[in-house]
């Protein structure tokens, strides 16, 4: 199966394989990967770009790397490998910069909320607590602990970024959707997944880890992207 993938989809789809089982085995490999927010006493400027390539879970990294895979490949085959990378990767870093602008107002909020003190304690005892597994009993305290000391992985953001690109190059080519099988055009299933992640990133539902607005933020810079090639006549397709 690998032999039949263009260069670049194969690489990244081996480079996130190898990095998953490594941070199984590998202590501290996950944190130092992960992309953390920059007050965190876990982050480190790599992981702008590592985060892309971490997964937190078997589902995660395989319904990621299925996508590049399935999408992808059409698209390095269209762009070429140094295009197609150049977008990939820019993509994945819009996704970081939104999910990270969304977390600095998170904590401006929280920090308003709880005032000095508990923002200073959160700072001297969250890392602590959170590789202890113990909470702050405040509850604003505790979601300002999460904002802060949390890391974001995945390739989600790229990916989400190939989705709008393969929607915008081939808007009425029929897809099979998995769950339920039946078909559906390009145009109506990114605009529909793009619909279910603004809908779900506003609803912010209590106990869902899912960086909602990392993939609004891929999607974004990625027709952001496109619209950008297409303005200095790069032919897309």
């Amino acid at each position: 199966m690998l032999e039949r993938m263009p260069l670049v989809v194969k690489n990244i789809v081996i480079i996130n394989v190898l990095l998953f089982l490594a941070s199984q085995v590998i202590p501290g490999l996950y944190p130092l990967l992960s992309g953390h927010y920059f007050i965190s006493p876990d982050f480190a400027p790599w992981q702008v770009v590592s985060h892309m390539f971490m997964h937190g879970g078997i589902a995660h990294i395989f319904f990621n790397m299925f996508g590049v895979v399935v999408f992808g490949s059409v698209l390095e085959q269209i762009w070429g490998p140094k295009r197609f990378l150049t977008y990939y990767l820019l993509s994945g870093l819009g996704a970081f910069a939104l999910h990270m602008f969304i977390n600095f107002l998170e904590i401006r909020s929280l920090a308003e909320l709880i005032g000095e003190e508990g923002y200073a304690e959160v700072l001297r005892r969250g890392k602590e607590l959170m590789d202890t597994g113990y909470v702050f009993t405040d509850r604003n305290m505790q979601n300002l602990n999460y904002a802060i000391h949390t890391g974001m992985v995945g390739a989600s953001g790229c990916l989400f970024g190939l989705l709008i690109a393969f929607g915008v190059l081939f808007p009425n080519l029929e897809l099979m959707l998995l769950f339920p099988p039946i078909p559906i055009k390009a145009k109506w299933f990114v605009l529909g997944y793009g619909a279910i992640e603004i809908l779900l990133a506003i609803r912010n539902a209590e106990g869902d880890n899912v960086a909602h607005f990392a993939h609004i933020g891929g999607m974004l810079f990625g027709y952001l992207i496109l619209k950008y090639w297409q303005s200095r006549g790069v032919r897309l397709n």
